[in-house]
C-alpha cells in the first residue's frame, strides 16, 4: 500500500519540479478543443513578473508540468493576414536597339482611367512586325493598395533559367525610375530537386512598371504576372503605463526627471502629462542603475493646454521597443512641477502547441528557466497555406493568478558541482604525478652498461 501511494503522489512531484522554477502561473481557458494551436494575449501581471528583458521566462506547460512548444510574437503577427494577390495585365515591350529608345506612349493606347488597353510592337518607319521579346510593360494603374512584390509565372517545362531583370516604374509612361535594381529569376532542376525564385520585390511603387532584363541571359516565356499586396493588420488598442518620476540634479545645474517601470512591457511610445506645459524634451531609459543612458525619443515639443483640455500634442513613437526598467525625461527649458510619463505598448501573444493533457498554464518569471526555441513561424505559415489565409490560432484566455515559487524562483540557482568530474580530474591528475615520479626515478639512477 505504502508503494501504491508514493506512485500515486510521483505525477505531483514531477508537476512541483517544474514548476518549482517559476514565480506565477495563469491557467488557460481554451477555446476549440482540439485545435492544436493556441494563442493568448499577455496581460499586465504577466509583464510585471516577467524578470527577463527577452520574455523567455514566459513559458506554456501542460497538466504534467512540462513545456509545450510555444514562442512569443509581436501585437500584430498572428493577427496579420497572408500576402494578398491580384492578377496584373502585362504587355510585350519591343525588341532590339531602334525599341529601347522608342517612346512607349507612342506605341500604347490607355482608357480614359489611364489603364493600358493595347501595346503595338513597331519598329520606327517599318510595317508591324513578330520580334522576340525579353521586355514587358505591367499596368497598376488601377491598384489603390501598395505592391510590395510582383511575382512572375512562365511554363512548367521550360529550360532551366538563371537570369536577372530590372523594374522601372512611371506614372505617365515617360519619365521612369528604378523601382528594382536587379532581382534573380531561377528555375533549375536536378536529381529531382526544383529551385525556383519568381518573386521580385519592389522598392516603391508606380502605375506603369517596366521589366528588363539586365544582360543578355535567357529569358522566360512570362504567361502571368502577380502583385504582392502589403499585408492587412488589425488595429489593435494601446495600453498604456502612467508614471510618477522625482527630480534629480544633472551635471551642469540643469535638472532631469527619472521613472521605474515594474515590468517587463514593450513600450513604443511615450506621452508627456504636464497642465500648461509647452517645453521640448528628450526621453532616454537603460536596464540597470549603472548603464549609461540612451535616447529613445526626441527631441520633440510636448504640450497640454489646460487640465483637462484635449488641445494637448500626440503621443511620440520610440526608435523601437523597449524593456528597459529605468526612464529620464530631460527638458530643454526648466518647467515648474514633475511631468507625468505615459509609456505606451501593444500586449504581445503567445501561441503554443497543444501537446500533453490538458488543463494548460501559463507560467512566467524565473531567474532559472527559459524557453525553449520553436520553430512556431513557419508552423502557422503552412497552416495558412493548408487551411486558407484567415486561418488563426484558437484563442485562449487567462484565468487568475497563483503563485507558484514566488520570489524564490527569482533567485539564481546556486551552482551544484559534479562530484563524479571532480572525482575523475583527481585520479587523471594523481596518475600523471605518480608517472612523473617514476620517470625523474628512472633519471636519477646511473645508466647501466
Amino acid at each position: 500500500m505504502k508503494r501504491l501511494a508514493w506512485c500515486a503522489l510521483l505525477p505531483l512531484v514531477a508537476i512541483a519540479a517544474a514548476r518549482d522554477d517559476y514565480a506565477r502561473q495563469w491557467p488557460l481557458t481554451v477555446s476549440g478543443d482540439g485545435a492544436g494551436a493556441y494563442r493568448v494575449t499577455l496581460d499586465r501581471e504577466v509583464y510585471r513578473t516577467a524578470r527577463l528583458p527577452s520574455l523567455r521566462d514566459v513559458d506554456v506547460v501542460n497538466a504534467d508540468g512540462q513545456r509545450v512548444p510555444a514562442a512569443l510574437f509581436a501585437a500584430e503577427q498572428p493577427l496579420a493576414r497572408s500576402p494578398r494577390f491580384v492578377v496584373l495585365p502585362w504587355f510585350p515591350l519591343p525588341a532590339g536597339t531602334a525599341a529601347q529608345v522608342q517612346d512607349i506612349s507612342v506605341i500604347s493606347e490607355r482608357d480614359a482611367d489611364g489603364s493600358v488597353r493595347r501595346v503595338e510592337t513597331r519598329l520606327a518607319g517599318q510595317p508591324r512586325i513578330a520580334v522576340p521579346t525579353s521586355a514587358w510593360l505591367i499596368d497598376a494603374s488601377r491598384m489603390h493598395d501598395p505592391i510590395v512584390a510582383l511575382e512572375l509565372a512562365w511554363p512548367a517545362d521550360g529550360p532551366a533559367l538563371d537570369t536577372t531583370y530590372r523594374v522601372d516604374g512611371s506614372d505617365d509612361l515617360r519619365e521612369w525610375h528604378v523601382l528594382q535594381p536587379g532581382a534573380q529569376l531561377l528555375d533549375l532542376t536536378r536529381d529531382g530537386k526544383h529551385l525556383q525564385q519568381r518573386r521580385i520585390p519592389l522598392q516603391d511603387n508606380a502605375r506603369y512598371l517596366r521589366l528588363a532584363p539586365v544582360g543578355s541571359a535567357a529569358a522566360p516565356a512570362l504567361i502571368a504576372v502577380r502583385a504582392e499586396l502589403a499585408q492587412v493588420t488589425a488595429d489593435l488598442p494601446w495600453s498604456w503605463e502612467s508614471l510618477q518620476g522625482h527630480a534629480q540634479d544633472a551635471p551642469g545645474g540643469a535638472t532631469t526627471y527619472t521613472y521605474e517601470v515594474s515590468g517587463r512591457f514593450p513600450m513604443e511610445r511615450a506621452d508627456v502629462v504636464l497642465p500648461g506645459n509647452a517645453s521640448e524634451w528628450t526621453l532616454q531609459s537603460r536596464d540597470r542603475d549603472d548603464a549609461a543612458w540612451q535616447t529613445r525619443a526626441g527631441p520633440w515639443m510636448a504640450y497640454q493646454v489646460g487640465a483637462t483640455s484635449t488641445d494637448r500634442s500626440a503621443a511620440q513613437p520610440l526608435a523601437d521597443v523597449v524593456r528597459d526598467r529605468y526612464w529620464r525625461l530631460v527638458p530643454r527649458t526648466p518647467v515648474n512641477a514633475v511631468p507625468g510619463l505615459r509609456l505606451g505598448y501593444r500586449p504581445e501573444v503567445m501561441v503554443f502547441i497543444a501537446q500533453g493533457r490538458g488543463p494548460y498554464a501559463l507560467v512566467a518569471g524565473s531567474a532559472r528557466a527559459v524557453r525553449a526555441d520553436a520553430p512556431l513561424p513557419q508552423l502557422i505559415d503552412a497552416l495558412r497555406a493548408r487551411h486558407g489565409s484567415d486561418w488563426q490560432p484558437a484563442g485562449a484566455a487567462l484565468g487568475p493568478a497563483t503563485t507558484l515559487a514566488g520570489d524564490a524562483a527569482l533567485t539564481p540557482a546556486p551552482v551544484q558541482h559534479d562530484w563524479k568530474a571532480w572525482l575523475l580530474w583527481t585520479i587523471l591528475v594523481g596518475g600523471a604525478l605518480v608517472v612523473a615520479g617514476f620517470a625523474l626515478n628512472l633519471l636519477r639512477q646511473p645508466a647501466a652498461r
